[in-house]
């Protein structure tokens, strides 16, 4: 569990334009550990967390596009029913509200990663470390 890096990149909502910013942080060695996409009528925003989130900022603030980056915690954890039950309920006890969230794993594996978006990242940690 740690504080990671995201990226909030505002994107036209039209074919295409996922491909090419996937494309180009391939060509930059970016890897995307984390991804999800919201979108309305005339654009999408994509919130990823990367390998190298100055490099990506870097390549799209060269392009004009929008992106904001803000912390977040980036939890492996256990694939199995009640996992985020059990977190949710910590950051509750806590009174620390979860934004946002985006999770995904393969149904066989034994962990899953989770992103979390918390209205206080560094208490969300210390709580969620505590045993």
């Amino acid at each position: 569990m740690e504080i990671a890096k995201q990226l909030s990149v505002f994107l036209a909502n039209k074919p295409g334009t996922l491909a090419a910013v996937c494309a180009e942080l391939a060509r930059v060695e970016v890897n995307i550990f984390a991804l999800t996409i919201t979108d309305t009528v005339d654009h999408s925003v994509v919130r990823m967390v990367l390998s190298d989130t100055e490099k990506a900022l870097h390549i799209f603030e060269e392009r004009g596009v929008l992106a904001v980056q803000s912390n977040v915690l980036m939890i492996h954890n256990d694939n199995k029913p009640g996992s985020l039950g059990k977190i949710a309920a910590r950051l509750a006890r806590a009174k620390i509200n979860i934004e946002y969230a985006y999770l995904a794993t393969s149904p066989k594996a034994k962990q899953g990663l989770l992103i979390l978006r918390t209205s206080d990242t560094k208490k969300a940690l210390k709580v969620l470390q505590k045993d």
